[in-house]
């Protein structure tokens, strides 16, 4: 019988072995993290400080900035640690707490965008009734109803991850402690935890894409019948950035999770899971705040009283 108590921590290969080319990835990657982190405290601030943003809509874009935040940091502060010191090892409970919180976070913030997108749907398609159905206590019961939900789909195969055996090899050929890695490192056949995280996966991402797809069909339906161009394009305007945002991160996680024929092949996993987990985040915050217009004219003001403050003191 194996040594089951052999493994006590993994090596995370990373992205590159050569060391000048780490120093390089530890520039670029720090600066994306911190203006990942900086746009999504942007974005939350605004909305808590801004009369015009009380709305259900920068209710709900405030909870998936946090949840950017919280998944980002998750990832990336370990990665640059690795990456500047080239201590590549982590504890065997550290990086399960780090796959834990990825699956649960990154499930939040699937379900997040599909009640967004359902926000949107009322806003435009039953704009009379909007503030009536989605009072303050509807969209805490939807945020919490997220956060349930992902916990009870994605934490139960998680946890199964954990009772696995080890007992080596122990070097994990990604960035972080992914899933498709750890499973083959496993004493054990793994095919039924496979077939369990895959369709957690899919009951997740089909599920919530199904919820954003119908929403949105409704909404471009209730545009086309508005009569004037410029009410349709201000209908739209209010919808566009979080269907963008939507775009980028299902297009990312359907290749990353549900294409069978590409999942465990290790270079394609960490190339997407790269997008995913690093360069999506990045262009969320800014995408709400370029393409939106009560974003934009909030952050005039904030800019604008920031100035005079200067100048007051200068």
């Amino acid at each position: 019988m194996k040594n089951q108590t052999t493994v006590v921590e993994f090596i995370i290969v990373g992205l590159s072995n050569n060391h000048h080319v780490n120093i390089i990835l530890f520039v670029v990657l720090l600066v994306i993290f911190l203006l990942t982190v900086m746009g999504n405290i942007i974005i939350v601030t605004l909305s808590l400080m801004d009369h015009r943003l009380q709305l259900p809509m920068y209710f709900f874009l405030r909870n998936f900035a946090l949840l950017e935040i919280c998944f980002t940091s998750v990832i990336m502060p370990r990665f640059l640690y690795s990456l500047l010191t080239e201590r590549k090892s982590i504890s065997f409970p550290g990086c399960f707490l780090q796959l834990l919180l990825v699956f649960f976070l990154g499930a939040s913030m699937f379900c997040h965008g599909a009640v967004m997108s359902f926000d949107r749907y009322m806003a435009i398609c039953h704009p009379l009734r909007y503030g009536t159905i989605m009072n303050g206590r509807v969209c805490f019961q939807l945020v919490l109803g997220c956060w349930v939900m992902s916990f009870l789909i994605m934490v139960p195969p998680t946890f199964m991850v954990v009772l696995l055996p080890f007992c080596g090899p122990n070097v994990i050929n990604h960035f972080y402690c992914d899933t498709a890695a750890l499973l083959q490192l496993s004493c054990v056949d793994t095919g039924h935890l496979e077939v369990m995280i895959f369709f957690s996966a899919t009951v997740i991402l089909l599920g919530t894409l199904t919820v954003t797809i119908v929403s949105y069909g409704c909404i471009i339906s209730t545009i086309m019948c508005i009569p004037s161009t410029t009410g349709r394009k201000k209908a739209f305007s209010t919808c566009s950035a979080h269907l963008l945002v939507v775009v980028i991160l299902y297009s990312s996680s359907i290749f990353r999770y549900l294409l069978p024929g590409q999942r465990g092949v290790q270079d394609f996993d960490k190339v997407v899971s790269f997008l995913y987990c690093v360069v999506v985040p990045l262009f969320n915050p800014y995408i709400y705040a370029l393409r939106n217009e009560q974003i934009k004219e909030s952050l005039k003001d904030a800019f604008g009283r920031a100035g005079s403050k200067c100048l007051r003191f200068s």
